[in-house]
């Protein structure tokens, strides 16, 4: 009876032994279909990091040509150098080398042929075109009463300091000069020389300067006094203060500008006449006697 009693209780067991193995075949279906389930999720996030991708290269477009403004604002402020040759345009200076920069046009450098000018003979430019209207006004512009003076012989005379502004008013600072045509010769206390008066590469005329001298340290002073000397008397071809070679002026102006005294030298004690400015004194080496 009791071993008949313990098959129904072994059967039971058994029964729910079996009932209990589908649990465990549920719980491990049940892994792994939520395993596919985790796997299937993991694709859908790979898309998600890509898509993001394009995204952020899309706002970069974007915010490509805004940020492309400025940059095209800032090249077009920025100053442009105008073409070479262009008018307002600056050829720097070259830098200082062995060769002396250019200081006048190649043209009064050298004539038709080529060749330099040689300033002691040559007649370059001669007769060859007029100046233009304010530089023949300035040239040609009346003498101030006030510039003239009076030497003791009665000569009237430009100082020569005048002449060279003339020039310098007319043709400029360095746009003119005088060429020595030869050499200084020294000859009985008198020394004298032929120069050229040369302005904008033409040669304008030529005349021969002297100077007085009383001892032999006085030749360089006389020279210097030989080429002024020259000086005022080339710039009677260009027409300055050619009132002083006019009789009809001097005779005018002497009488209303000059007058002669009588005066005696201070170390002779001789007696002459001589002529002065009406506005003028008497100065050394005479005194004024009556």
């Amino acid at each position: 009876m009791a071993s008949t009693a313990s098959i129904p209780l072994r059967l039971a067991g058994r029964q729910i032994r079996l009932a209990s193995r589908p649990s465990r075949t549920f719980v491990s279906a049940a892994k792994t279909k939520t395993a596919p389930t985790s796997t299937a999720s993991r694709p859908a996030a790979i898309p998600s990091k890509t898509s993001s991708r394009p995204a952020t290269s899309a706002t970069t477009s974007r915010a490509s040509p805004a940020a492309a403004k400025p940059a095209a604002a800032a090249a077009s402020a920025a100053p442009t150098s105008p073409p070479a040759g262009a008018p307002g345009s600056h050829t720097p200076v070259p830098q200082v080398s062995g060769e002396p920069l250019p200081d006048v046009p190649s043209s009064a450098r050298s004539d038709p042929a080529g060749a330099p000018i040689d300033w002691s003979s040559s007649f370059h430019g001669l007769g060859t075109a007029t100046f233009g209207p304010e530089v023949a006004t300035v040239l040609q512009a009346p003498l101030d009463a006030d510039d003239i003076e009076v030497k003791p012989d009665g000569i009237l005379y430009l100082p020569e300091i005048k002449y060279r502004r003339v020039l310098n008013a007319a043709f400029g600072p360095g746009g003119w000069g005088l060429a020595p045509r030869g050499d200084l010769q020294i000859q009985d206390r008198l020394v004298y020389r032929d120069y050229a008066l040369i302005a904008h590469g033409r040669f304008i005329g030529q005349a021969r300067g002297e100077m007085q001298y009383f001892n032999e340290d006085g030749i360089s002073t006389a020279a210097e006094g030989c080429k002024s000397n020259a000086l005022m008397r080339c710039c009677k071809d260009l027409g300055i203060a050619s009132e002083l070679w006019d009789p009809r002026f001097i005779r005018k102006f002497m009488k209303s500008h000059a007058q002669q005294v009588w005066v005696e030298h201070v170390t002779t004690k001789k007696k002459k006449q001589i002529w002065l400015r009406k506005d003028d004194e008497v100065r050394y080496p005479f005194k004024k006697t009556n």
